[in-house]
């Protein structure tokens, strides 16, 4: 009795460690939005203090230079708006509010998850402003932080350049080891379980042969 004993904690303590592989792989997932400003969908009447995406869990910014990450206000004939310069504050990603005349824009934004993954999106709004509001020329490219455009002053970068590619690939490695090791580790639990099984089952019946 003591020998199934023994083989059932030993079972269930090698589920134990299956299930704890399989709740820490979740916590490699990507970041996602939960908050910002404007939302998807809004009409604007009033300038914000500022354009910010939120989402739910710290931003990585490992080099503080924000490398990565953009936020770009455009509409709908492709002017750009703002000083193209842009604030990471824990998990929020933020730069300053203008915009031109009334009509739909969009806010493109692109940030580095707290895993390493590189997750972008846009929100589509609507301004209709009051009369009192500031109206701004747009820019006929990205707007360069600490002025021009990105289009006048970096030029396109070339195949030896191509950061994010690496990155990307990197990510997915990483990504293919995590599920590798869990597949992994459930395998080993079912076939120790399939082990316990047998090996309990013929002691049991010796036991029973030898009374």
């Amino acid at each position: 009795m003591r020998r199934v004993i023994r083989a059932g904690a030993a079972f269930g303590a090698a589920m134990l460690a299956a299930l704890t592989l399989l709740v820490a792989a979740p916590a490699y997932a990507h970041n996602y939005l939960v908050e910002s400003t404007p939302l998807e969908g809004e009409t604007l009447t009033v300038l914000p203090d500022e354009f910010s995406v939120t989402t739910n869990d710290t931003l990585l910014d490992l080099a503080g230079d924000g490398g990565g990450f953009a936020i770009q206000i455009l509409d709908s004939n492709g002017g750009y708006y703002g000083d193209g310069c842009f604030t990471i504050r824990d998990a929020t990603l933020s730069t300053g509010a203008t915009l031109g005349e009334a009509g739909d824009y969009r806010m493109l934004w692109q940030l580095v998850s707290a895993d390493g993954h590189t997750v972008s999106d846009e929100i589509d709004f609507t301004w209709e402003p009051d009369v009192d509001q500031t109206i701004s020329d747009p820019l006929s490219g990205p707007p360069a932080c600490g002025g021009g455009t990105l289009e006048e002053s970096t030029p396109p970068p070339d195949s030896a350049d191509a950061v994010p590619d690496e990155a990307d690939s990197e990510a997915a490695t990483a990504d293919a080891g995590t599920i590798v090791l869990v597949g992994g580790a459930i395998a080993l639990v079912l076939i120790a379980g399939v082990a316990i099984f047998l090996i309990t089952a013929k002691r049991k019946k010796d036991e029973h042969d030898a009374s």
